[in-house]
């Protein structure tokens, strides 16, 4: 089956071509089928923002089995104990690209993101996948295969609301309006945040943290964001300040626009060198700001799920590719011309 991998790593947008990471089209067998597993027939894969930084190398690892996570697809065969379950052969689905053990120290704790025996995974950007029946969840007959790729970005948006212990009221400040930028702007309006502030240099991207219901879109190139967060929170700054951007010339900034006692949550992914300054007797002591990040996003899909029908998607869905083009929509991803960009797996599932 065809499966779209990392086949250099490497800076994407270098004007070297011999230093560019490249992505390409690969022939691999199709997984085979354990006992408690579902095997999919991927209808979409959408490109997730930390795919480029994987080719990129900026992690410093790069999956062997190939790229993809944000997978939607029906079901064409079930294992002997997954038949026995309530998932059936035509199901269409969507989910967790992790299959937790269960049964470890941290599973058995309630952390299941730190779970001791996460197996490999299957890629996401491939013809079929074969995941764990915990790991899959049929969609609602409302939401299209095309939106189905989004529950797991989605997932994230609820796991920074669970994050950042989220109460009515609070008022929030989003740093990036990417595609967790503005997924996690919407199900923090949906919680009632107040004072709902977007910074992001591109313009498009502020028009559409507007539509989707910011309160305010500031532009960190052309004001002084401590300024700006200040006006607009009466001199206190914001209770929940979150990093979506991931962008490491972005981030040192955060904490001094946090309120006291507030919160500032870096959720995006950074190079694992990367090492930020911190005035931790002005911040941590005298403010008591916590600041923390996250990793995946366990206990969250069930209700993910539920909010997908409720969540503004079409925005998101514009733009897709062919899987025999990797080169073309990783371009396009990286252009940022674009929400998002989806990866078609089979051309004869693009209207389920």
């Amino acid at each position: 089956m065809k499966s779209i991998a990392t086949v250099k790593v490497g800076f994407l947008n270098d004007p070297d071509p011999a230093k560019r990471g490249v992505v390409a089209v690969r022939d691999i067998p199709i997984p085979e089928l354990g006992d408690e597993e579902v095997k999919i027939k991927v209808a979409y894969c959408s490109i997730c923002g930390s795919d480029p930084h994987v080719i990129g190398g900026i992690f410093g690892w790069a999956p062997p089995y190939g790229l993809g996570h944000e997978v939607s697809g029906v079901i064409v065969e079930l294992g002997k104990v997954a038949a026995k379950g309530k998932l059936k052969v035509g199901d269409r689905v969507a989910g967790n690209f992790l299959h937790f053990c269960g049964k470890c120290y941290y599973c058995r704790n309630g952390q299941q993101q730190f779970c001791e025996n996460i197996p490999e995974g299957n890629a996401g950007m491939a013809e079929y996948t074969v995941w764990n029946e915990s790991q899959v969840y049929k969609l609602p007959d409302e939401i299209s295969l095309r939106k189905g790729c989004l529950l797991e970005p989605t997932s994230i948006a609820v796991r920074i609301a669970d994050k950042i212990n989220m109460k009515v009221g609070k008022r929030i400040a989003i740093n990036g309006s990417g595609p967790i930028g503005l997924l996690t702007l919407q199900v923090l309006k949906m919680y009632g945040a107040t004072s709902l502030t977007i910074f992001e240099p591109v313009e498009e991207r502020r028009k559409a943290a507007l539509a989707f219901g910011a309160d305010f879109a500031v532009d960190p190139f052309a004001e002084d964001i401590t300024a700006k967060a200040m006006a607009l929170t009466e001199g206190r700054g914001y209770d929940v300040v979150i990093d979506a951007s991931g962008a490491v010339k972005a981030v040192a900034a955060l904490p001094g626009i946090a309120a006291k006692g507030g919160m500032v949550l870096y959720a995006g992914m950074y190079p694992n060198s990367f090492e930020m300054p911190l005035n931790l007797y002005q911040y941590c002591y005298t403010n008591e700001i916590t600041v923390t990040g996250f990793y995946v996003s366990p206990y969250t899909y069930p209700r993910a799920l539920q909010l997908l029908p409720k969540m503004k998607l079409d925005p998101f869905i514009e733009k897709s590719f062919p899987i025999d083009q990797p080169e073309e929509a990783f371009a396009a991803q990286m252009s940022g011309k674009y929400l998002k960009i989806l990866i078609e797996c089979n051309p004869d599932l693009a209207n389920k």
